[in-house]
Protein backbone atom coordinates (compact mmCIF):
# COMPACT_ATOMS: atom_id res chain seq x y z
CA UNK A 1 0.00 0.00 0.00
CA UNK A 2 0.88 3.69 -0.36
CA UNK A 3 1.77 5.43 2.41
CA UNK A 4 0.38 8.39 2.10
CA UNK A 5 -2.98 6.36 1.35
CA UNK A 6 -2.72 4.12 4.47
CA UNK A 7 -2.17 7.95 6.00
CA UNK A 8 -4.96 9.57 4.80
CA UNK A 9 -7.23 6.90 5.99
CA UNK A 10 -5.82 6.92 9.45
CA UNK A 11 -6.44 10.47 9.60
CA UNK A 12 -10.28 9.67 8.64
CA UNK A 13 -10.48 6.46 10.37
CA UNK A 14 -13.05 7.71 12.83
CA UNK A 15 -14.26 10.67 11.15
CA UNK A 16 -15.17 10.46 7.46
CA UNK A 17 -14.69 13.72 6.03
CA UNK A 18 -16.84 15.21 8.86
CA UNK A 19 -19.80 12.53 8.62
CA UNK A 20 -19.57 12.00 12.37
CA UNK A 21 -18.76 8.19 10.86
CA UNK A 22 -16.13 5.78 9.92
CA UNK A 23 -16.36 3.99 6.49
CA UNK A 24 -16.51 1.12 8.37
CA UNK A 25 -19.74 2.29 10.11
CA UNK A 26 -21.53 3.46 6.86
CA UNK A 27 -24.44 2.13 5.63
CA UNK A 28 -23.78 0.53 1.88
CA UNK A 29 -26.67 2.23 0.88
CA UNK A 30 -26.62 5.73 2.66
CA UNK A 31 -25.72 8.43 0.29
CA UNK A 32 -22.07 9.19 2.03
CA UNK A 33 -20.95 5.41 0.96
CA UNK A 34 -23.08 6.08 -2.37
CA UNK A 35 -20.80 9.12 -2.87
CA UNK A 36 -17.36 6.86 -1.89
CA UNK A 37 -18.00 4.26 -4.06
CA UNK A 38 -19.77 6.40 -7.41
CA UNK A 39 -16.10 8.01 -6.82
CA UNK A 40 -13.77 5.06 -7.24
CA UNK A 41 -15.79 3.68 -9.72
CA UNK A 42 -15.06 6.80 -11.92
CA UNK A 43 -11.35 7.35 -10.75
CA UNK A 44 -10.72 3.70 -11.81
CA UNK A 45 -12.50 3.79 -15.05
CA UNK A 46 -10.28 7.21 -15.84
CA UNK A 47 -7.23 5.28 -14.56
CA UNK A 48 -7.27 2.29 -16.59
CA UNK A 49 -9.00 4.22 -19.68
CA UNK A 50 -12.30 1.45 -19.51
CA UNK A 51 -14.50 2.14 -21.77
CA UNK A 52 -18.11 2.72 -21.08
CA UNK A 53 -19.05 -0.58 -22.87
CA UNK A 54 -17.75 -1.83 -19.81
CA UNK A 55 -18.86 -2.49 -16.24
CA UNK A 56 -16.72 -1.81 -13.72
CA UNK A 57 -17.83 -4.47 -10.47
CA UNK A 58 -17.31 -4.59 -6.56
CA UNK A 59 -17.21 -7.70 -5.70
CA UNK A 60 -16.10 -10.43 -3.35
CA UNK A 61 -14.67 -14.35 -3.51
CA UNK A 62 -11.27 -13.09 -4.56
CA UNK A 63 -9.23 -14.15 -7.72
CA UNK A 64 -9.96 -17.99 -6.85
CA UNK A 65 -13.79 -17.29 -6.30
CA UNK A 66 -13.92 -15.85 -9.59
CA UNK A 67 -12.29 -18.96 -11.05
CA UNK A 68 -15.68 -20.48 -10.46
CA UNK A 69 -17.84 -16.93 -11.06
CA UNK A 70 -16.31 -16.75 -14.57
CA UNK A 71 -17.17 -19.88 -15.82
CA UNK A 72 -20.68 -19.69 -14.31
CA UNK A 73 -21.53 -16.52 -16.11
CA UNK A 74 -19.51 -16.92 -19.51
CA UNK A 75 -19.28 -20.86 -20.28
CA UNK A 76 -22.98 -21.45 -20.79
CA UNK A 77 -21.83 -24.61 -19.63
CA UNK A 78 -20.10 -25.34 -23.09
CA UNK A 79 -16.46 -25.56 -23.48
CA UNK A 80 -13.95 -22.76 -22.57
CA UNK A 81 -9.80 -22.66 -23.51
CA UNK A 82 -6.89 -22.04 -20.98
CA UNK A 83 -3.48 -21.16 -21.39
CA UNK A 84 -1.21 -22.28 -18.62
CA UNK A 85 1.43 -20.37 -18.12
CA UNK A 86 1.98 -21.02 -14.23
CA UNK A 87 0.21 -21.94 -10.71
CA UNK A 88 -2.54 -19.40 -10.98
CA UNK A 89 -3.72 -20.36 -15.21
CA UNK A 90 -3.93 -24.22 -13.64
CA UNK A 91 -5.97 -23.65 -10.67
CA UNK A 92 -8.38 -21.27 -13.07
CA UNK A 93 -8.40 -24.41 -15.47
CA UNK A 94 -9.28 -26.99 -12.92
CA UNK A 95 -11.73 -25.15 -11.36
CA UNK A 96 -13.43 -24.56 -14.49
CA UNK A 97 -14.37 -28.20 -15.24
CA UNK A 98 -16.79 -28.01 -12.30
CA UNK A 99 -18.97 -25.81 -14.75
CA UNK A 100 -18.04 -26.77 -18.12
CA UNK A 101 -15.43 -28.91 -20.56
CA UNK A 102 -12.40 -26.81 -19.86
CA UNK A 103 -9.39 -27.45 -22.39
CA UNK A 104 -6.16 -26.13 -22.12
CA UNK A 105 -4.80 -24.64 -25.30
CA UNK A 106 -1.27 -24.08 -24.74
CA UNK A 107 0.96 -24.77 -21.69
CA UNK A 108 4.64 -24.30 -20.38
CA UNK A 109 4.48 -26.88 -18.07
CA UNK A 110 7.28 -28.59 -19.64
CA UNK A 111 9.75 -25.91 -19.35
CA UNK A 112 8.68 -25.42 -15.49
CA UNK A 113 6.45 -22.30 -16.09
CA UNK A 114 9.47 -20.33 -17.61
CA UNK A 115 8.24 -19.08 -21.03
CA UNK A 116 5.14 -18.38 -22.36
CA UNK A 117 3.89 -20.21 -25.50
CA UNK A 118 3.60 -18.29 -28.57
CA UNK A 119 0.14 -17.56 -29.53
CA UNK A 120 0.59 -18.97 -33.37
CA UNK A 121 1.15 -22.18 -31.17
CA UNK A 122 -2.09 -22.27 -28.94
CA UNK A 123 -5.16 -24.95 -29.84
CA UNK A 124 -7.68 -22.51 -29.68
CA UNK A 125 -11.10 -24.62 -30.17
CA UNK A 126 -13.74 -23.11 -32.74
CA UNK A 127 -16.65 -23.37 -30.16
CA UNK A 128 -15.52 -22.41 -27.27
CA UNK A 129 -17.38 -19.67 -24.66
CA UNK A 130 -13.84 -17.66 -23.63
CA UNK A 131 -10.39 -18.09 -23.33
CA UNK A 132 -8.91 -17.66 -20.30
CA UNK A 133 -4.87 -16.72 -18.95
CA UNK A 134 -3.46 -15.26 -16.23
CA UNK A 135 -1.30 -12.28 -17.43
CA UNK A 136 1.57 -11.80 -14.44
CA UNK A 137 2.02 -15.08 -12.90
CA UNK A 138 3.37 -14.41 -8.86
CA UNK A 139 4.43 -17.68 -8.03
CA UNK A 140 6.75 -18.00 -10.93
CA UNK A 141 7.21 -14.65 -12.10
CA UNK A 142 5.97 -15.06 -16.05
CA UNK A 143 4.50 -11.97 -17.44
CA UNK A 144 2.46 -10.99 -20.96
CA UNK A 145 4.12 -8.34 -22.31
CA UNK A 146 1.12 -7.93 -24.62
CA UNK A 147 -2.13 -9.57 -24.36
CA UNK A 148 -2.73 -11.78 -27.71
CA UNK A 149 -4.96 -11.21 -30.49
CA UNK A 150 -7.54 -13.69 -30.70
CA UNK A 151 -9.41 -12.99 -33.66
CA UNK A 152 -5.93 -13.16 -35.15
CA UNK A 153 -5.82 -16.72 -34.36
CA UNK A 154 -9.13 -17.55 -35.71
CA UNK A 155 -11.04 -17.44 -32.73
CA UNK A 156 -14.31 -15.58 -31.65
CA UNK A 157 -14.37 -16.03 -27.75
CA UNK A 158 -14.11 -13.31 -25.75
CA UNK A 159 -10.42 -13.15 -23.80
CA UNK A 160 -10.37 -13.60 -19.88
CA UNK A 161 -7.57 -12.08 -17.79
CA UNK A 162 -6.33 -12.42 -14.42
CA UNK A 163 -4.73 -9.27 -14.08
CA UNK A 164 -4.87 -9.35 -10.07
CA UNK A 165 -1.20 -9.24 -9.77
CA UNK A 166 -0.13 -6.26 -11.90
CA UNK A 167 -3.67 -4.43 -12.42
CA UNK A 168 -2.64 -0.90 -12.56
CA UNK A 169 0.99 -1.56 -13.28
CA UNK A 170 0.58 -0.94 -16.73
CA UNK A 171 -1.85 -0.12 -19.66
CA UNK A 172 -4.73 -2.52 -20.65
CA UNK A 173 -5.60 -2.96 -24.37
CA UNK A 174 -9.45 -3.10 -24.26
CA UNK A 175 -9.96 -4.01 -27.93
CA UNK A 176 -8.34 -7.37 -27.05
CA UNK A 177 -10.28 -8.27 -23.54
CA UNK A 178 -13.90 -9.40 -22.83
CA UNK A 179 -13.49 -9.71 -19.17
CA UNK A 180 -10.90 -9.27 -16.53
CA UNK A 181 -11.22 -9.76 -12.91
CA UNK A 182 -8.06 -9.10 -9.91
CA UNK A 183 -8.53 -9.52 -5.92
CA UNK A 184 -7.53 -5.60 -4.92
CA UNK A 185 -4.94 -7.05 -2.53
CA UNK A 186 -1.76 -7.01 -4.72
CA UNK A 187 -1.99 -3.36 -6.60
CA UNK A 188 -5.20 -1.94 -5.00
CA UNK A 189 -6.10 -2.31 -1.85
CA UNK A 190 -6.44 -4.99 1.45
CA UNK A 191 -7.72 -8.12 1.15
CA UNK A 192 -11.55 -8.82 0.42
CA UNK A 193 -12.34 -6.71 -2.35
CA UNK A 194 -12.56 -8.30 -5.98
CA UNK A 195 -12.65 -6.10 -9.40
CA UNK A 196 -14.27 -7.49 -12.09
CA UNK A 197 -14.14 -5.13 -15.82
CA UNK A 198 -16.90 -6.85 -17.82
CA UNK A 199 -18.07 -5.97 -21.68
CA UNK A 200 -21.73 -5.45 -21.82
CA UNK A 201 -22.77 -8.08 -23.85
CA UNK A 202 -20.92 -11.18 -21.93
CA UNK A 203 -24.00 -10.29 -19.04
CA UNK A 204 -26.76 -12.08 -18.74
CA UNK A 205 -25.99 -15.77 -19.85
CA UNK A 206 -25.00 -17.23 -16.07
CA UNK A 207 -25.78 -20.78 -15.44
CA UNK A 208 -28.98 -21.15 -13.34
CA UNK A 209 -26.57 -22.57 -10.51
CA UNK A 210 -25.05 -19.51 -10.40
CA UNK A 211 -25.38 -17.78 -7.09
CA UNK A 212 -27.35 -14.71 -7.56
CA UNK A 213 -24.77 -12.60 -6.01
CA UNK A 214 -22.40 -13.86 -8.11
CA UNK A 215 -24.50 -13.26 -11.38
CA UNK A 216 -22.86 -10.34 -14.02
CA UNK A 217 -25.89 -9.21 -14.81
CA UNK A 218 -27.34 -9.01 -11.64
CA UNK A 219 -24.43 -7.55 -9.67
CA UNK A 220 -24.49 -4.75 -12.40
CA UNK A 221 -28.11 -3.65 -12.56
CA UNK A 222 -27.41 -3.02 -8.82
CA UNK A 223 -24.79 -1.02 -9.19
CA UNK A 224 -22.63 -3.61 -6.90
CA UNK A 225 -25.07 -3.18 -4.23
CA UNK A 226 -26.77 -6.38 -4.60
CA UNK A 227 -25.58 -7.30 -1.42
CA UNK A 228 -23.58 -5.39 1.21
CA UNK A 229 -20.07 -4.88 -0.60
CA UNK A 230 -16.43 -4.65 1.13
CA UNK A 231 -17.20 -1.05 2.04
CA UNK A 232 -14.06 -0.56 3.67
CA UNK A 233 -12.07 -2.14 0.82
CA UNK A 234 -13.66 -0.17 -1.99
CA UNK A 235 -12.88 3.19 0.47
CA UNK A 236 -9.25 2.09 0.48
CA UNK A 237 -9.24 1.38 -3.20
CA UNK A 238 -10.54 4.24 -4.15
CA UNK A 239 -7.92 6.51 -2.24
CA UNK A 240 -5.21 4.37 -4.33
CA UNK A 241 -6.93 5.00 -7.63
CA UNK A 242 -6.31 8.74 -6.53
CA UNK A 243 -2.97 8.08 -5.65
CA UNK A 244 -1.91 6.23 -8.68
CA UNK A 245 -3.62 8.79 -11.16
CA UNK A 246 -1.22 11.48 -8.97
CA UNK A 247 1.99 9.79 -9.90
CA UNK A 248 3.70 11.17 -12.24
CA UNK A 249 7.28 10.47 -14.31
CA UNK A 250 8.58 13.61 -16.56
CA UNK A 251 5.39 14.39 -18.72
CA UNK A 252 3.49 10.94 -18.13
CA UNK A 253 0.97 10.69 -15.31
CA UNK A 254 -1.01 7.82 -14.05
CA UNK A 255 -0.75 4.27 -15.32
CA UNK A 256 1.72 5.45 -18.14
CA UNK A 257 3.83 6.95 -15.44
CA UNK A 258 4.08 3.82 -13.42
CA UNK A 259 4.49 1.49 -15.90
CA UNK A 260 7.62 3.38 -16.57
CA UNK A 261 8.74 3.59 -12.78
CA UNK A 262 7.73 -0.25 -12.88
CA UNK A 263 9.84 -1.18 -15.77
CA UNK A 264 12.94 0.81 -14.39
CA UNK A 265 12.60 -0.96 -10.74
CA UNK A 266 12.66 -4.45 -12.57
CA UNK A 267 15.66 -3.40 -14.78
CA UNK A 268 17.50 -2.63 -12.18
CA UNK A 269 16.84 -5.78 -10.13
CA UNK A 270 16.96 -8.31 -13.21
CA UNK A 271 20.24 -6.67 -15.26
CA UNK A 272 21.99 -7.11 -10.84
CA UNK A 273 20.94 -10.79 -10.93
CA UNK A 274 21.90 -11.50 -14.71
CA UNK A 275 25.75 -9.99 -14.30
CA UNK A 276 26.28 -12.00 -11.36
CA UNK A 277 28.03 -15.39 -10.76
CA UNK A 278 26.26 -16.06 -7.31
CA UNK A 279 22.41 -15.47 -8.15
CA UNK A 280 20.36 -16.46 -10.81
CA UNK A 281 16.73 -15.93 -12.60
CA UNK A 282 15.61 -18.81 -14.52
CA UNK A 283 12.70 -16.98 -17.01
CA UNK A 284 12.57 -16.29 -19.96
CA UNK A 285 13.82 -12.39 -20.98
CA UNK A 286 10.71 -12.06 -22.99
CA UNK A 287 7.99 -12.80 -20.98
CA UNK A 288 9.88 -11.71 -17.24
CA UNK A 289 7.52 -10.59 -14.65
CA UNK A 290 8.02 -6.35 -13.91
CA UNK A 291 5.96 -7.04 -10.84
CA UNK A 292 7.30 -10.74 -9.09
CA UNK A 293 10.98 -11.43 -9.26
CA UNK A 294 12.22 -14.76 -8.37
CA UNK A 295 15.66 -15.65 -7.99
CA UNK A 296 18.25 -18.70 -6.85
CA UNK A 297 21.02 -18.71 -4.71
CA UNK A 298 23.49 -21.16 -7.00
CA UNK A 299 24.28 -22.13 -3.71
CA UNK A 300 21.37 -22.54 -2.23
CA UNK A 301 23.19 -23.66 0.89
CA UNK A 302 23.32 -20.45 1.77
CA UNK A 303 19.77 -19.02 1.64
CA UNK A 304 18.58 -19.34 5.21
CA UNK A 305 21.86 -16.89 5.71
CA UNK A 306 20.57 -15.02 2.79
CA UNK A 307 17.05 -14.61 4.50
CA UNK A 308 18.44 -14.13 7.97
CA UNK A 309 21.02 -11.27 6.67
CA UNK A 310 17.90 -9.73 4.69
CA UNK A 311 15.52 -9.69 7.77
CA UNK A 312 18.16 -7.73 9.64
CA UNK A 313 18.91 -5.41 6.98
CA UNK A 314 14.16 -4.35 6.88
CA UNK A 315 13.85 -6.04 3.79
CA UNK A 316 10.97 -8.80 4.23
CA UNK A 317 9.08 -11.85 2.51
CA UNK A 318 11.81 -12.72 0.35
CA UNK A 319 11.38 -16.32 0.75
CA UNK A 320 10.30 -17.80 -2.42
CA UNK A 321 7.08 -19.86 -3.04
CA UNK A 322 7.47 -23.25 -1.18
CA UNK A 323 5.94 -24.97 -4.65
CA UNK A 324 9.37 -22.57 -6.35
CA UNK A 325 11.96 -22.35 -3.77
CA UNK A 326 14.66 -19.99 -3.93
CA UNK A 327 13.67 -16.36 -3.44
CA UNK A 328 11.01 -13.56 -4.65
CA UNK A 329 10.69 -10.41 -4.71
CA UNK A 330 7.15 -8.53 -5.32
CA UNK A 331 8.00 -5.09 -6.10
CA UNK A 332 4.44 -3.77 -6.98
CA UNK A 333 3.43 -0.06 -7.71
CA UNK A 334 3.91 0.57 -3.89
CA UNK A 335 7.58 -0.24 -3.69
CA UNK A 336 9.39 3.01 -4.47
CA UNK A 337 13.03 2.44 -6.44
CA UNK A 338 14.69 2.98 -3.39
CA UNK A 339 13.08 0.43 -1.83
CA UNK A 340 14.44 -2.04 -5.36
CA UNK A 341 17.71 0.02 -4.76
CA UNK A 342 17.83 -1.47 -1.15
CA UNK A 343 17.86 -5.45 -1.76
CA UNK A 344 20.20 -4.81 -4.96
CA UNK A 345 22.77 -2.86 -2.04
CA UNK A 346 22.10 -5.80 0.45
CA UNK A 347 22.17 -9.12 -2.06
CA UNK A 348 25.58 -7.09 -3.32
CA UNK A 349 27.15 -7.15 -0.25
CA UNK A 350 26.08 -10.76 0.73
CA UNK A 351 27.44 -11.54 -2.85
CA UNK A 352 30.65 -9.80 -1.20
CA UNK A 353 30.51 -11.27 1.46
CA UNK A 354 29.92 -15.10 0.71
CA UNK A 355 31.51 -15.59 -2.73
Amino acid sequence: MPEAVLQRAAAEMLDWQGSGMSVMEMSHRGKEFGAICAQAEADFRALLAVPEHFHILFMQGGGLGENAIVPMNLSRGNKADFVITGSWSAKSQKEAQRYCQSNIAASNADNQHTQIPAPSTWQVSDDASYVHLCSNETIHGVEFQALPDLAALGSKAPLVIDFSSHVASRPVDWTRVGLAFGGAQKNLGPAGLTLVIVRDDLLGHALDICPSAFNYRIVADNKSMYNTPPTWGIYIAGLTFQWLRQQTEGALTGVAAMEQRNAAKARLLYDFIDASPFYENRVAHDCRSRMNVPFFLKNESRNEAFLAGAREAGLLQLKGHKSVGGMRASIYNAMPFEGVQALVDYMREFERSHA
